[in-house]
This record gives structure tokens, C-alpha cells and sequence, in this order.
């Protein structure tokens, strides 16, 4: 029986080697459409984007310069999105029997095959929600970091450790593990406070440790209670260190005016939301979809993520960065721009990473969509090519055709999309 499972390339079509601490050989990118409708060579190299010209402005220094090339006639290419809302140590895992194995090797197997999974729908790189503590231990941190190492090159994978109880006797145990979670390597303070019997107190306890830490705090709430939200943007606006949360389902359910002011709170304190337009996740309650343009009107920067990947929670979960945007667009009444950017700039800010732009001196994290425009490209997006650090590292190709029918002995042809003539 074959295996069609995504494994890591060991040849990938931009070979790494030659690369080092100057980074990989250059590459041109040929014939690109971008979202303002120019057609363009883009020229990498060290990781990063050197040249953007009109289309074969760029084409006779890499002959001379014997830069290898790639056609990207027919694609729309644009910045790499990225994934800020992951569960590595469940992914794929719903189909399996019993309980979710917790065993080093199986996480440490679902979590790369879910990367390389969002690596192939465009994501270079992303955050790993990972529970640690009660009868886990560190056992499934330790299996994510030796798959985000394994990854290097491909994907970024960071991680972020979530105790279940911070606060009472219990708590103690869940503190110490959160601390040892970070000396191990988790790169995010996160959790769910929902979860805790005391949540301001949980609150309370990740937002410190993050801060003598220096790291980021990644929550996840319903946000179903306003004041707890509340309290949660007063402390994030004191100690001022990156604070995301997510998916807030739940203030769509609360009154309108109550909303509004919960997010102006958000806003103030600087609050980033990662909404979950693909479904929700078994660390937050509800299925509601966060009111993004309520969050947005109100200054909130707002992201997107794909929460569950095929695991209890969402047994049909994509994980694809696309198909979120796609939602913004169609469910939440985003323009396809602030759609794109909800799953690419937002994202990747939200998680701390470098902008990119398709503009000479921007890292070379991209993505070829073939389409004609950003509409197109949330619509079919089918055939795609993945750059990270300035070299292939995911193609997928994507070909329909229709059989003959009555009509066509009659000389009324149906289209036909195919690899040759029609």
C-alpha cells in the first residue's frame, strides 16, 4: 500500500547545497503577476529578495551570472502566509483508536507531518500550541522542538508550553513545569485560564512568567466574559509584553455595545486577536466565529489561524491558511486584501516575525498561487510554490479535465484545463 503522506524532500528542488552561513544559492523567479497587476522577475539570494524588475529586466545577468530560474508565468506570487494558532501534538489524530497517543515518537511524528502539511499549503512558519504538565509531563514539548528541529531549513516551528492549573495547590506543580517548559525551549507563555478554577490568577501567573522570561503570552479564552477580559488588557497594558489571544468566539454572543467597549480594551492595551475562521479547538469553548470587523473597526490587530488540525476537535480541519482567508472574505466580509493579510502580515506579526514584502531586501518567504488576482487566488487556489529563506521547499500541481461529451461531435468544445493542448 503506498504512502501518501507528506514526508521531508531529501532532494528539494532548490538543493541547499552551497549554503551556509551566506544562505542559499541565488534563484529568479520569472514572470510573476503581484496583487497591484505588474508582471515581474524577483531575484533571491542569502535568504532574502535582492531585485524586483519588469518582467526580463533581470533575465540576462542570471544567464551571465548562471542563476537558476523558475517560470511563474500564470501565478500570482505573494508574501508566505503563517500560522499562529497550531496543536502540533494532536494533529492527526482523529482517525486513530482510543485516547490521543502521547508517546514521544507518535507526537513527534504527527507534529512534523502536520507541518510539512501547512508547509504545503504556503505556511513557512508556525506557532505549536503544546500542553504540558499532569500526566504529559514535558513529554510532548520535547517530541515538538525535535520536530521543529527536524524541520529546519523547511518551516519555522516555534512553540508555545500551556499548563492546564496555575493557581492553588495544584498549581504549584503546573508553575514549575511552565517554568521548566521554558528552560527546555518553549519560545511562547500560553494556556487557557478558562480552565483554571481561579482564572485572573492564572492570568496573573503566565503574564509574570512571561515577563521575567521576555517572551510573548499566547492565550486562548472564549472570551465570553467581558470582565475578565477586561482585567486581562489593564494587566497586558501594564506589563506590556506581546500578548495574543484567541479565538474569542464568544464576543459575538455578548451585546453589541458590550463588544464594542470589550474590544476598544483590546485595542488600547495592544492586544492581538487570532480568530479561527476554520473552526475552533479543544482548548476554547464555542464554534462561534470572533466578530472580526467589530475587532478591526475598533483598532484590534486582528489574525488568523487554523486551530484543529484533523484531530477531536475538528476531524475535517484543513490547516490551510487560504481556505482561512477565504472565510474572512466570504463569511466575515473582508476585502480578499485584508482577508490575505489576516493569515500573512497580521500573522506574522503577531508572532514576532520580520515583515515581508515582495520588495528588494525583504526576507524570501513566498508564495506562487496560480490566478490571475487575489480573488482568484482565494478561490482556486490549487497549484501552489512555497519559498522559505530563498529556495523551493513545497510544490503542489494541481490539473482538471473534463471527458468528451455529446456536444463535442458537433463541434461545440468544452473547455478543458490539461498539461497540453486541448
Amino acid at each position: 500500500m503506498t504512502d501518501n503522506r507528506p514526508q521531508p524532500p531529501s532532494q528539494p528542488w532548490s538543493s541547499p547545497s552551497g549554503s551556509g552561513p551566506a544562505g542559499p544559492p541565488p534563484l529568479l523567479l520569472c514572470g510573476a503577476r503581484l496583487t497591484d497587476g505588474r508582471t515581474v522577475d524577483v531575484r533571491l539570494g542569502g535568504g532574502r529578495i535582492e531585485a524586483v524588475g519588469t518582467a526580463g529586466s533581470l533575465t540576462a545577468d542570471a544567464t551571465r551570472a548562471c542563476v537558476p530560474r523558475l517560470d511563474l508565468t500564470g501565478y500570482l506570487l505573494l508574501p508566505a502566509p503563517a500560522e499562529p494558532h497550531a496543536h502540533a501534538d494532536t494533529a492527526l489524530s482523529a482517525d486513530g483508536p482510543g485516547p490521543v497517543s502521547q508517546d514521544p515518537q507518535d507526537v513527534q511524528r504527527r507534529a512534523t507531518e502536520a507541518a510539512l502539511l501547512q508547509l504545503g499549503h504556503g505556511a513557512t512558519a508556525l506557532r505549536a500550541h503544546v500542553r504540558v504538565g499532569d500526566m504529559a509531563g514535558l513529554g510532548a514539548l520535547r517530541a515538538v522542538l525535535r520536530a521543529a528541529r527536524s524541520l529546519r531549513g523547511l518551516a519555522e516551528l516555534t512553540t508555545v508550553a500551556m499548563p492546564r492549573v496555575l493557581t492553588g495547590v495544584a498549581g504549584a506543580d503546573g508553575l514549575a513545569v511552565l517554568r521548566d517548559a521554558v528552560k527546555m525551549g518553549a519560545s511562547v507563555v500560553g494556556g487557557c485560564p478558562d480552565l483554571d478554577p481561579d482564572p485572573a490568577g492564572y492570568l496573573e501567573a503566565v503574564l509574570e512568567t512571561a515577563s521575567e522570561h521576555g517572551l510573548p503570552v499566547d492565550l486562548h479564552t472564549d472570551a465570553s466574559d467581558p470582565a475578565r477580559l477586561a482585567r486581562l488588557a489593564a494587566i497586558a497594558g501594564g506589563l506590556r509584553p506581546r500578548v495574543t489571544l484567541g479565538p474569542c468566539g464568544g464576543l459575538s454572543a455578548l451585546p453589541a455595545d458590550v463588544a464594542a467597549r470589550t474590544a476598544e480594551r483590546l485595542a488600547a492595551a495592544g492586544v492581538t486577536v487570532v480568530c479561527l475562521p476554520q473552526g475552533g479547538c479543544g482548548a476554547a469553548d464555542g464554534r462561534d466565529a470572533a466578530p472580526v470587523r467589530l475587532l478591526r473597526a475598533a483598532g484590534v490587530q486582528v489574525a488568523a489561524g487554523s486551530g484543529s488540525l484533523r484531530d477531536v476537535s475538528n476531524p475535517v480541519g484543513r490547516g490551510d491558511p487560504l481556505e482561512a482567508a477565504y472565510l474572512l472574505a466570504s463569511c466575515q466580509g473582508l476585502s480578499p486584501q485584508d482577508a490575505y493579510a489576516a493569515v500573512s502580515a497580521r500573522a506574522r506579526a503577531a508572532m514576532g516575525l520580520p515583515e515581508v514584502r515582495v520588495e528588494a531586501g525583504f526576507p524570501a518567504d513566498l508564495l506562487a498561487v496560480r490566478g490571475d488576482g487575489l480573488p482568484a487566488a482565494l478561490s482556486l487556489a490549487y497549484s501552489r510554490i512555497v519559498v522559505h529563506g530563498g529556495r523551493v521547499v513545497a510544490r503542489t500541481s494541481a490539473v482538471r479535465e473534463y471527458c468528451d461529451s455529446a456536444a463535442s461531435s458537433s463541434g461545440r468544445g468544452l473547455p478543458r484545463q490539461g498539461r497540453g493542448p486541448a
